[in-house]
């Protein structure tokens, strides 16, 4: 693994350091947007006083930390999505590939970044009592010491068993001014939360009390902290349900299961809305970078 000399630098003076996954720039917005996004939320860390660490694998070597060439790679380059079990496999291979958020939050934790933001977690799908299909995303959290800040699950997953999930793999969930789980798009889904954090600092002591529990030998753990999108940047609800509906009778008709489900479903949803989630897409995920950012600040500030 290689540690770029900004965050190197960073982590070594105590500095806040925010981890941003590959995949929603590989994978998640089209060509050109793709590399001004990345760009932007790079931007708005370092805006902050922080230092990005743009996660992805390059030629086989994990790497915690882009210059701008590696970025347009990334976002111009089609490369494959890379999950913790395929990073052997790249490595062996000299392979590149954008990284999931498990990948990413596994990366992160072996570099020792403590706070991640991305766009919205993996979770366990519709209909995984027949197919199984559940995120590697969750697992990762509840192994990784990692706070990743996110707008929820997207509401094509079965959002109740995730938060299931979670529960049983003890990987806290907090709010972040909100008592209800949010559901990527929308603000709000049908699930209250048990724990709600009002600033940046609170997360930050949340941070510190499991790093004194991992000292006393108690197993690593991430955090989960749900940040709904802007109440004026969300998708206007009634339009979100219909789309969904016809996206998820689309999926049906076409008898697709498994992996190729999502995709499809999001390819659908961006299509049928106009454009409309993806611009919701990249509103969440801005605001998610600004609170990780001053997540972060707040951990770095509360060990000096």
């Amino acid at each position: 693994m290689l540690l770029s000399e900004e965050v190197a630098d960073a982590l070594a003076d105590g500095r806040p350091v925010v981890a941003l996954e590959s995949t929603i720039i590989s994978h998640g917005l089209p060509r050109p947007r793709n590399l001004e996004a990345a760009r932007d939320f790079e931007s708005l860390v370092r805006d902050a006083g922080a230092t990005p660490a743009t996660i992805a694998v390059l030629d086989g070597v994990p790497r915690v930390g882009l210059d701008d060439a590696g970025v347009e790679r990334i976002a111009l380059e089609d490369m494959a999505k890379a999950s913790i079990r395929d990073l052997p496999v790249l490595a062996a291979r000299g392979g590149s590939a954008a990284t999931t958020v498990a990948s990413t939050v596994h990366l992160a934790a072996r570099a020792g970044v403590r706070v991640f933001a991305t766009g919205g977690l993996g979770g366990v799908h519709r209909g995984a009592a027949t197919t199984y299909d559940e995120s590697a995303d969750l697992g990762a959290l509840a192994t990784h010491p990692v706070a990743v800040v996110s707008a929820g699950v997207k509401s094509v997953l079965d959002v109740a068993a995730t938060l299931e999930r979670l529960e049983t793999l003890s990987v806290p969930v907090v709010g972040y001014g909100t008592e209800v789980f949010p559901s990527f798009w929308l603000r709000e889904s049908a699930y209250a939360l048990d724990w709600r954090v009002d600033t940046a600092e609170q997360v930050a002591a949340i941070l510190r009390a499991q790093d004194e529990a991992r000292a006393a030998g108690a197993a690593a753990s991430g955090l989960v902290v749900a940040n709904p999108v802007p109440a004026d940047e969300q998708w206007d609800p009634s339009e979100h349900d219909r789309v969904l509906g016809e996206a998820l009778d689309a999926a049906q008709a076409a008898g697709l299961r498994g992996k190729a489900v999502t995709p499809f479903l999001l390819s659908f949803i961006v299509d049928a809305s106009g454009g409309r989630s993806l611009e919701v897409n990249l509103a969440l995920a801005r605001n998610n970078v600004r609170v990780a950012t001053e997540i972060a600040t707040a951990y770095a500030a509360s060990s000096r």
